[in-house]
């Protein structure tokens, strides 16, 4: 597993144990006045290397996302063979490289687009909309391409990869620092560079997009795009649209890892990265940190961690327990640990898997708010209640 970033799928997958097809999990806990345990049951197999999985609001099927340049359909229990888009002409795959993510418009029904991000096959990120085909709800027209926007990509890894639209209809953007290892270039803190940022944009207005001018940046003093800065490698974020909360799990360096957690409507918030790394100072033991937001859970590499893989927080209707749960992994130990956040300060984590699942790329939601994992191992797991 490299240091350099959340996945290297291009490994060997790591192999925690034997998968079952149901209710894999071994640890049972107290949820609030109830001790419930939590499993996984397999909805997906002999996938090539799903990275995410995800689906527009209110729909029953499940899109899964594979990083080679495909994206599939699971409908009514079964995986359906012919890909719901295929772009692997276009696609720079693997390492960290690759097709990342897709986010349907919240006005999917109506106007069918979907936005993917993904690596080109110079390794810079691209974020493109295609629109779902008139005739085959379950195909995308790989000729309906259109570039939002094309970000550099100085090296292989810390690709970022997540675009997500947020409560307010904007679509978000996680950028990494743009590789190597200590953000070289400075990126991070670089109100100029969209590299090691999450960026803002408003897709339904211009040609082919506006920036907000709720963005911090949009009236000067650096790029209009973003929305927050001092990330190393925002690998997945999430909202929770009941608490007006975003997290962002950023992937470290050498010895931590975290959890960000900021009011959705924060503009301008500064994580720290490259001055801080965790709670502390990155380098320079005398750096100053007060003009920077602490994470909310920060945990070390003792034990074999080595890389967060930041989740969702679940708001589905199958399992109440766990509802505000905000849940995560690791890559390297790919545990399934859960926090809740309230009045400022995030819960002790609670672990509910402890092996099985071979190594946790991603976590995925599908339209009614239930979880789903995403492993190396080809599968792709539904998080249920046993």
């Amino acid at each position: 597993m490299s240091r350099a970033g959340p996945i290297v799928l291009a490994l060997t997958a790591i192999m925690c144990g034997t998968p079952r097809d149901q209710a894999e999990a071994d640890t049972q806990i107290a949820s609030g006045a109830q001790s419930i345990s939590l499993g996984t049951q397999v909805v997906a197999q002999g996938l090539d290397q799903p990275v995410y999985a995800t689906a527009p609001a209110g729909d029953d099927r499940l899109f899964i996302v594979e990083q080679p340049g495909r994206i599939r359909i699971v409908e009514n229990g079964t995986l359906v063979q012919k890909p719901f888009l295929d772009i692997r002409n276009k696609v720079g795959c693997c390492g960290e490289r690759g097709l990342l993510s897709v986010a349907f418009h919240p006005q999917y029904r109506v106007n069918g687009f979907l936005f993917v991000n993904y690596t080109d096959k110079h390794g810079n990120t691209r974020i493109e909309r295609y629109t779902v085909s008139t005739a085959d709800r379950n195909s995308a027209d790989p000729g309906s391409a259109m570039l939002i926007i094309a970000i550099d990509q100085p090296y292989a890894n810390h690709n970022g990869g997540l675009n997500l639209f947020g409560p307010d209809g904007m679509l978000y953007i996680g950028m990494g620092d743009g590789g190597s290892q200590g953000d070289p270039r400075g990126n991070g803190q670089n109100r100029n560079a969209l590299l090691g940022k999450l960026l803002r944009i408003n897709v339904d207005r211009g040609d082919p997009y506006t920036v907000s001018d709720g963005n911090p940046f949009s009236k000067g003093g650096g790029r209009g795009e973003i929305w927050a800065l001092g990330l190393r490698n925002p690998w997945r974020f999430a909202f929770d649209k009941v608490a007006g909360l975003l997290y962002i799990a950023d992937v470290g360096q050498d010895r931590y890892e975290e959890i960000n957690i900021a009011p959705t409507s924060s503009a301008g918030v500064n994580y720290g990265w490259n001055t801080m790394d965790g709670n502390g100072c990155f380098r320079n033991s005398g750096c100053s940190t007060s003009s920077y937001q602490k994470p909310a859970v920060v945990y070390t590499h003792d034990g074999g961690n080595c890389s967060i893989i930041g989740g969702f927080v679940y708001r589905g209707r199958k399992i109440p327990e766990i509802q505000g749960e905000y849940f995560y992994s690791d890559y390297c130990n790919s545990w399934v640990k859960s926090i809740s956040f309230a009045n400022g300060r995030a819960s002790e984590p609670r672990q509910w898997i402890a092996r099985g699942l071979g190594s946790i790329v991603s976590f995925g939601e599908d339209g009614q708010g239930e979880l789903y994992i995403c492993s190396s191992n080809g599968r792709v797991y539904r998080i249920i209640k046993e």
